[in-house]
């Protein structure tokens, strides 16, 4: 099947695997009934069912893949979840299915949520669950920034499994709460609730300074430019001389940086060498602005900024797992 983000498989393909598995719903008796007793006559009419079913399963294919990669946060893990969507699909009943889309929303919906919830378990075991980081690159990743936003995955990450859907499905995909109440297992009145709270998490603090924001958005911007750039005078533009630099040293103690130009060199290049900065983006961290870098979905490394006179007088680099756990992520915008 082809995947979310990469292309060159289509539906077709998978399906003439999927075949091979003896799929019940392609030997269902009512389907044979249907079309008579001609057994030439059913194999022409069967083929033509699948080749439509495919080629309205291919069509809602892209919407699924957004749905599901919001959901969880893993171009991986979306591929699966849309690819059990199709076989579920292949083995119902759906001549009485009068809007197909929103059933397969459905759907995908339902197996993205018992993921989430298998997900929450493993971690609970004390199980590790895999990191997308590994295996993705910055191209991908770049793509993905452009669909969606990166701190937007993080902070959903940090959601109950049913305010996850709740929200995205609502929030992002129009879907109503009638619809989303029995996915949830909740009455309509609870999952807006369940929405409602979401909402709250990713927003973040309700007030705030839009136009003191929106400076330190583009301050944020243009450092992280630079930075990917590797622009020594244009880093330097936008950090005050004296400015101060708190990050995890060797055996966890911390160290700082004083020197501005020095400071530039340096994180440009470790910019270049670990690619550290190539889809970082600007993001709230506790609360004032920041900037994370969230390979796949996973927070890595955090900046968390201090601000004055329309510089950055102070940058907090938190990159060890206790510290990111403790930090309040929510998106801008």
């Amino acid at each position: 099947m082809m995947g979310c983000i990469a292309s060159g498989t289509s539906v077709a393909g998978f399906f003439s695997r999927a075949c091979m598995i003896n799929l019940s719903f392609w030997s269902h008796p009512g389907a044979l009934a249907r079309h008579g007793c001609d057994e030439s006559q059913n194999e022409d009419v069967t083929v033509t069912d699948e080749k439509n079913l495919i080629s309205l399963f291919e069509e809602s294919r892209p919407h699924l893949c957004a749905v599901a990669y919001r959901m969880l946060g893993s171009r991986s893990e979306a591929d699966d979840a849309v690819q059990e969507t199709w076989l579920r699909l292949s083995r119902a009943e759906t001549s009485e299915v009068e809007n197909l889309r929103g059933w397969l929303t459905t759907v995908v919906a339902r197996v993205c949520l018992d993921m989430l919830r298998s997900r929450k378990a493993r971690a609970e075991d004390g199980d590790v669950v895999p990191e997308e980081a590994a295996t993705s690159n910055a191209e991908d990743e770049a793509v993905l920034a452009d669909s969606v936003s990166i701190a937007l995955l993080v902070v959903l990450e940090t959601l109950e499994p049913v305010e996850r859907l709740a929200f995205v499905l609502h929030d992002l995909f129009g879907v109503s709460f009638d619809e989303i109440a029995p996915i949830v297992g909740r009455s309509e009145v609870a999952a807006r609730q369940l929405a409602s709270r979401a909402r709250r998490r990713v927003r973040g603090a309700p007030e705030r300074d839009e136009a003191e924001l929106a400076r330190q958005h583009d301050i944020v911007k243009a450092l992280l430019g630079a930075l990917r750039a590797g622009d020594v005078e244009a880093v330097v533009a936008v950090l005050d001389p004296n400015v101060v630099v708190h990050g995890g040293g060797a055996g966890g103690r911390a160290r700082e940086i004083r020197s501005v130009r020095n400071l530039a060199r340096s994180a440009i290049g470790f910019a270049r060498t670990a690619h550290a900065f190539d889809t970082a983006e600007p993001a709230l961290v506790d609360g004032t602005v920041g900037a994370i870098y969230a390979p796949g979905g996973r927070l890595s490394r955090a900046l968390r900024l201090t601000f004055g006179e329309g510089v950055i007088t102070r940058i907090d680099v938190i990159d060890d797992e206790d510290g990111l756990k403790t930090l309040e992520i929510a998106t801008l915008g």
